[in-house]
């Protein structure tokens, strides 16, 4: 869908990798930038696969292009404005005001490419007194009020498992990246896009910030309850847990008939939500003690009976392996240049009956699409690239057995 569209990715460690994976599996072709030696942060973080590829840049960098170059020289500064001239997007996560030293302002930005987008992620805007203060999932997730609503009431705050700061930021990048790229037929300048993931993080806690704006309280920890709905969370069976979603009327008494137990629909003290919540407690233990009479899988088989929203507590290796997961197509097989054959999860995006995984490129080796981005989009000679690699303003992909191997990449659209 975004066929013909080029994204120049200047992003490292997550929000940002996360942004254009999206405008990736979406068709954009997406040429990521990367420092010399290091390339991406995450490149380092261990568990590796054969060969040395990072997991962590394997989940995040799929259907991209790698170019190393030394932003630090002017020569590095004009090989990429090279490619900008050539680009629709340009996407960036350092801290505010590094793209301006390094000569690369949204100004120089449309001195070559007057019709730019810019999208500049950071933990808190572009501007104001924190503007330059560094910030990661976890101090999003602090600042934003996530960690205070999150973990059980007598237990201390807790980071949620997901980094859903950063996810969230690259999510709301992504949603702004496009929504850009249709105005810009209407506009003549180039358009600054600039993402706070403190922002992104407090907009997704929706209706607990409408309790906080209301009350002037701030909303408790509940665990896997719900704040106002009640039950909606999670119970012990025999062998585990499950949770139960009862978020509206009708299913109450199609739980009550479920559990054997259809006079709890009628009964005063549960019969409306309001009552529920009210006397939460004393519910939540008669549902725990019938719960416990029967294992997750048989209670499954008499919620999906009664139609009543529930699901067993799994494992990420359990919930990959699910048959939902597998017939939605979401894992899919990849060769990688030097880790081999990979198991990986997909765009979850489904277009017109096809899943937009059908077709992946591997993450790429660092410095693999150097070459190729100098000879046809910087219209530089193979001697005047050579002479580049050589004084090390741009980079190749080097083998880690240290022999003279260099893997050259697809060539990049004209």
């Amino acid at each position: 869908m975004l066929r013909g569209l080029r994204v120049i990715d200047f992003t490292r460690v997550l929000a940002g990798p996360y942004c254009t994976q999206i405008l990736g599996d979406l068709g954009a072709e997406v040429i990521k930038i990367e420092e010399p030696g290091r390339g991406d942060e995450v490149r380092n973080i261990p568990p590796f696969y054969p060969g040395g590829e990072s997991h962590y840049f394997l989940s995040l960098n799929r259907n991209k292009r790698s170019v190393v170059v030394d932003l630090k020289t002017s020569e590095g500064r004009q090989f990429v404005l090279e490619l900008i001239r050539h680009a629709d997007v340009v996407v960036e996560n350092f801290r505010p005001g590094v793209l301006d030293r390094l000569g690369l302002s949204l100004n120089d930005l449309q001195t070559v490419k007057p019709d730019i987008i810019l999208c500049s992620i950071s933990g808190y805007g572009t501007e104001g007194a924190m503007s330059t203060a560094p910030a990661f999932d976890l101090v999003i997730q602090a600042r934003s009020g996530a960690m205070s609503v999150n973990g059980d009431g007598d237990r201390p705050p807790t980071k949620l498992g997901l980094p859903v700061g950063d996810l969230g930021g690259g999510m709301w990048a992504t949603i702004a990246i496009l929504a850009a790229l249709q105005r810009r037929p209407s506009v003549s300048h180039a358009q600054h896009i600039d993402i706070s993931l403190l922002d992104g993080l407090i907009a997704l806690q929706g209706y607990l910030n409408q309790i906080a704006l209301l009350t002037g309280d701030p909303p408790a920890r509940l665990g896997s309850d719900h704040h106002n709905v009640v039950p909606y969370g999670r119970f012990r069976a025999k062998d585990g847990y499950l949770v139960i979603a009862i978020l509206i009327s009708p299913f109450w008494s199609r739980f009550c008939d479920a559990i054997g137990k259809p006079e709890l629909a009628n009964d005063v003290r549960f019969e409306t939500n309001v009552a529920r919540k009210e006397n939460r407690e004393e519910l939540q233990s008669i549902i725990n003690e019938i719960l416990a009479g029967r294992t997750r899988s048989e209670w499954g088989r008499i919620f999906a009976e009664s139609d009543v929203p529930c699901g067993p507590v799994l494992n990420v290796v359990e919930a990959l392996n699910q048959d939902v997961v597998a017939t939605r197509g979401l894992i899919r097989s990849i060769e990688h240049p030097t880790a081999g054959t990979l198991s990986v999860v997909g765009s979850p995006i489904h277009v017109d009956g096809m899943s937009l995984s059908r077709e992946i490129s591997p993450p790429p080796l660092l410095g693999e699409h150097t070459r190729a981005a100098a000879l046809e989009l910087a219209g530089l000679t193979t001697s005047q690239t050579d002479d580049l690699v050589r004084r090390g303003v741009i980079s190749e992909y080097q083998s880690p057995l240290g022999d003279a191997e260099v893997v050259q990449g697809e060539g990049v659209s004209k």
